[in-house]
């Protein structure tokens, strides 16, 4: 990758700001209207280095990054929570978990008020590398190649709860907004499974088991949940069909077609409200989805035939753009029901 490739594009938590990540430079963005909301470059200033990827706590002043590349400032295998609102930039790392192998993404969940006062520097170490973060304004969940690990955040950060999954190099976990739904790849040998928790029920000493949906025959590429944790979408390495299930039934509510062909899904995404789904892939191609009113989409002429199996059972897309195809797209939607 050179140094102007683009590393990590991230959205935050309602869609309206993306944090991206090069060898060269870290950025947030606002959507609509576009335009820079924050510089830390490397090179010029050198307040954070090469980043390998950033989370950003809805619209707040924390982001969560980690370190990656020649030229970075933070360990590949520290996540680091950075606050732009402190004036001097040595003050501006207000948590540092360090792990003993690189870590890969990072996640936050929001709930709790921010007490910097209680923000601390703290060192927890694990056996295997972490791949991503994700955040919540009441937790932290550290993505390994073989594990998540739930944390308690921002305040008084410790450890609630581990999970073991199959391997996992792509960090692939998603954690709700406004709801507690924790989504992430199966355990052990069981491919194309996926794992479902509830963090509001994850307490010290308590040990909730996660449910298990069976979504896919192959490996999980993608997966999905929406703002308040009660939908799941998820698609396997065939790229052709997309999975929608209820969490809180456990059941699939969808199939959604992709395609006839094999692709590379690089990300699926629900409206806010719902209503509807996105997904890109390598064959250049945004596809939407109706969640709600699903007679919005379309049907194959064959189904009424019905002899001809899965493929003519499944529901098309309603619409779908193109974009370059050589070029890997990150989609989302925007205000008025746009598409980003």
């Amino acid at each position: 990758m050179t140094r102007k490739g683009v590393v990590s594009l991230r959205l935050n938590q309602d869609q309206g700001c993306f944090s991206c990540a090069t060898e060269s430079w870290f950025r947030v963005y606002n959507v609509e209207p576009l335009a820079q909301k924050l510089n830390l470059s490397y090179g010029d200033t050198e307040m954070v280095g090469s980043v390998a990827s950033g989370e950003m706590l809805f619209r707040s002043n924390l982001i969560a990054m980690i370190g990656s590349g020649n030229g970075r400032r933070f360990d590949e295998k520290a996540v680091v929570i950075w606050d732009e609102t402190r004036k001097e930039a040595d003050q501006k790392v207000v948590l540092d978990i360090t792990f003993p192998q690189p870590v890969i993404a990072v996640r936050l969940k929001k709930d709790s008020p921010l007490k910097k006062d209680r923000l601390c520097s703290c060192i927890i170490t694990f056996p295997q590398s972490v791949i991503a973060v994700r955040l919540k304004k009441d937790r932290l969940i550290a993505v390994l190649r073989n594990q998540v690990h739930v944390f308690t955040f921002p305040n008084n950060v410790q450890k609630l709860q581990t999970f073991e999954t199959r391997d996992n190099p792509k960090g692939l976990c998603e954690a709700s907004p406004f709801g507690g739904t924790l989504a992430f790849l199966g355990p052990g040998k069981a491919a194309g499974s996926v794992q479902i928790v509830n963090l509001d029920k994850i307490q010290p000493g308590q040990t909730p088991a996660p449910v298990t949906i069976h979504a896919h025959k192959g490996e999980v590429a993608c997966l999905a949940v929406n703002q308040n944790g009660t939908l799941l979408a998820t698609a396997s390495v065939k790229g052709t069909l997309i999975r929608v299930y209820d969490t809180t039934k456990k059941t699939m509510q969808l199939e959604l077609r992709r395609g006839a062909d094999p692709a590379k899904l690089y990300c699926i995404s629900f409206s806010l409200d719902s209503a509807y789904l996105c997904a890109s892939s390598d064959k250049g191609t945004v596809h939407i989805f109706a969640v709600k009113e699903t007679q919005l989409n379309k049907r194959s002429t064959f189904k009424r035939m019905g002899f001809l199996g899965q493929y003519v059972e499944s529901q098309w897309g309603l619409a779908n753009f193109t974009v370059p195809a050589e070029c890997a797209c990150v989609c989302a939607f925007g205000p008025n029901q746009s598409v980003i």
